[in-house]
């Protein structure tokens, strides 16, 4: 396991161990509007908490929100340098389907339910079955 995997792994723990209330976060597609809750809750606190709060949150909630895309559909973590984030690939080599996860949950604070997370993956979702119907579909979700 590469060291990128190994630390949003780590980090997608983390958010379960100190966020799990009632068991809610399982890596359960379902866990995501947890998620989108959570947030909700989160948001007007973070813009007051600054930009370094704001990057805890999205790199902890991102990493649990891709480690159930990824437990769920597979895939590999990237980074991108210049983005600063991961993206996540699955279907390879048959077909392509990507998501960057932290940009989302940055947009969920930002904008509330209009980028909700449950809803991002669950496009993803559907973009993986028509991946697997199209050998050579290539998408990344934004």
């Amino acid at each position: 396991m590469g060291q990128l995997m190994e630390d949003i792994v780590a980090m997608a723990e983390d958010f379960v161990r100190n966020c799990n209330y009632k068991g809610r976060f399982d890596y359960s597609f379902e866990s995501l509007e947890e998620v989108d809750a959570l947030l909700d809750a989160l948001s007007d606190k973070a813009e007051e908490g600054g930009e370094d709060m704001i990057y805890n949150i999205c790199i902890s909630a991102g990493s649990y929100v891709f480690e159930t895309a990824r437990r769920n559909y597979g895939g590999t973590y990237y980074w991108i340098p210049e983005e600063k984030q991961p993206v996540l690939v699955a279907g390879k080599p048959d077909f392509s389907v990507a998501v960057k996860v932290w940009e989302k949950v940055r947009g969920y604070l930002k904008n509330g339910s209009e980028d909700s997370l449950s809803f991002y993956i669950a496009g993803y979702r559907e973009h993986i079955e028509k991946g697997k119907l199209q050998k050579g579909y290539c998408v990344t979700i934004v």
